[in-house]
C-alpha cells in the first residue's frame, strides 16, 4: 500500500470516527488513488480481525492537508494526541478549519 507507492508513513493514530495519517508523499503519487488503495486495504483488512466488523466502510470523502517540513514534529505531536485533543474539540469543528483560513468547501460532500 503506502510503502509501494513512493510514500513513507510517518504517524497514523484516530478516534471512533475517523483517522489521521502524516504521509510523506513522492512527486509521482496519485494521491486520490493512494487513498483509495489505503480505503481498500484497510477495509478488507479489518474485516478479517472480527465479524463485528463486517459492516465496516470509509465515507465517500477524505480530507487532505500540506505541510512543510518545519512543521512534521508538532502534527506528530498533534496526531498522537487525538484522545486528549478531541475530548476538547469534534471531529467536526476540527474539520471546518479551513474556514478560518478562507479555504472554500461545500459540507454536503464532508459528511457522510
Amino acid at each position: 500500500m503506502i510503502g509501494e507507492e513512493d510514500a513513507k508513513l510517518i504517524t497514523a493514530n484516530g478516534a471512533a470516527n475517523h483517522v489521521h495519517l502524516l504521509i510523506s508523499l513522492g512527486r509521482k503519487i496519485d494521491f486520490p488513488e493512494l487513498v483509495g488503495d489505503i480505503k481498500r486495504d484497510t477495509s478488507k483488512w479489518i474485516k478479517k480481525q472480527d465479524e463485528k466488523f463486517d459492516n465496516f466502510y470509509w465515507q465517500k470523502g477524505y480530507g487532505v492537508f500540506s505541510i512543510g517540513q518545519p512543521q512534521v514534529e508538532t502534527i506528530c505531536k498533534y496526531i498522537k494526541n487525538q484522545k486528549a485533543h478531541h475530548a476538547k474539540r469534534s471531529f467536526q469543528d476540527e474539520y471546518r478549519l479551513p474556514q478560518k483560513y478562507e479555504i472554500e468547501y461545500d459540507e454536503r460532500y464532508v459528511w457522510d
